[in-house]
């Protein structure tokens, strides 16, 4: 289980870390699809160990990425590069 958890936080620091060095922005589905995927790992392993209070961070953090992977789909968000 602490193999997926590193994984799920790779995902997310990943994003974060490629954000702030200027690789990627929020606007990019990458970005958002990497903390979606990051943070559902990690909602998953939360629920399996019961940290409640984890399970809410990561399920609010995998639902708000979802929304933005919805807005960006739809074209909604654009952001000049």
């Amino acid at each position: 289980m602490q193999f997926v958890s590193i994984i799920g936080a790779l995902a997310v620091l990943g994003a974060f870390a490629a954000n702030q060095f200027g690789w990627m922005k929020p606007s990019h589905l990458s970005y958002a699809t990497a903390n979606l995927a990051g943070a559902s790992i990690l909602t998953v392993v939360a629920v399996a160990e019961r940290q409640v209070g984890f399970v809410v961070m990561q399920g609010a953090w995998a639902l708000i990425s979802l929304w933005s992977i919805v807005e960006i789909l739809r074209g909604a968000r654009r952001e000049e590069d």
